[in-house]
């Protein structure tokens, strides 16, 4: 197996929006290119494709750590063709000293977590480091202060209403949760959590309230909330958007945080105005990251993955 081909699969852990998993590869020679899938793209819930996009960013920067791991150095040219759905073109210019190997131990261990996060505070110190690497890549990070938490959760409450109220989101929602096995994609009802109490309510995967998990015995109070945003909502920003939040995801993981991503308050116009708000007008808001530490607890279950020979194609 090739460098390249092993850098696709492991962006085959990437976080995407249900689950979808909206992205390909085309490998020729030394290089590699990445496709949005518009087949996987949620209508009702992501009707600006900013979330497949973000999608397809963080498998792009999954990729690019599992080469910087191995040893290669690589060029990455971004672009965005609506025609073909070609998004970016990794090419191996030669090997390196293996760097960022921290964060390529961290991918199969990434997960989200909707679990209630515990009394134990996120470190300044730990939040200025996710920082700088999300800017690095591109865009910006706003941690929400303690008087911003009720706005962020009166926006999470408002959209969950919203979509509750939508037959077309229902209808969404029950193909990404009902998936057969052999699809590798989707969101299990069991990986999701039960509605108990939070700070900043999350999304219902499993409205049926028979197998999701319990949320646990903490209440979030440690957690962190921060909004991942950028300067505009041009395709490249939004791409470089998905880079910076798989480099946030994987140091928060390597770093031994639990996450996971709140979108839902982004994909109602409504509540996205209040997160808007909340970074103070300076830019457009991608989605919330949730960080902080659990209870010692098992993993939740897993949620499944593509069969790579679905997504990677290799030109000999």
């Amino acid at each position: 197996m090739t460098a390249l081909e092993e850098a696709a699969r492991a962006a085959q852990h990437a976080p995407s929006v249900f689950n979808t998993q909206p992205w390909s590869w085309r490998i020729t020679g030394d290089t590699m290119e990445l496709f949005a899938d518009s087949a996987r793209h949620l209508e009702v819930v992501d009707k600006s494709g900013k979330l497949l996009l973000l999608s397809c960013g963080a498998a792009l920067h999954h990729a690019r750590v599992a080469l910087a791991a191995a040893g290669y150095a690589v060029s990455v040219t971004r672009h965005f063709d609506p025609l073909t759905g070609s998004l970016a073109t990794v090419r191996i210019e030669g090997t390196a000293a293996p760097a960022a190997t921290d964060l390529a131990e961290a991918i199969p261990r990434r997960h989200s977590d909707r679990r209630s996060f515990g009394k134990r505070p996120v470190a300044d110190e730990e939040l200025t480091r996710l920082r700088r690497l999300v800017e690095a890549e591109g865009a910006y990070l706003h941690l929400v202060r303690a008087d911003q938490v009720t706005e962020l959760a009166i926006s999470t409450e408002s959209a969950g209403l919203a979509e509750r109220d939508d037959a077309a989101y229902q209808a969404e929602l029950a193909r990404w949760t009902s998936r057969p096995s052999f699809t590798g994609d989707g969101v299990p009802p069991a990986t999701g959590v039960q509605q108990d109490l939070r700070r900043v309510p999350l999304r219902d995967f499993d409205p049926s309230g028979t197998a999701a998990q319990p949320s646990g015995e903490a209440h979030d109070e440690g957690t962190a909330y921060l909004v991942l945003f950028g300067q505009t909502d041009e395709p490249e920003a939004v791409l470089r958007g998905g880079e910076a939040l798989s480099a946030l995801l994987l140091r928060a993981t390597a770093d031994g945080l639990a996450t996971s991503v709140i979108s839902d308050a982004i994909e109602v116009e409504w509540p996205r105005h209040l997160v808007r708000d909340l970074i103070a007008g300076l830019g457009e808001p991608y989605l919330v990251v949730r960080l902080g530490y659990l209870p010692d607890a098992p993993p939740p279950p897993p949620t499944p993955r593509r069969d790579p020979r679905d997504v990677i194609t290799i030109i000999e």
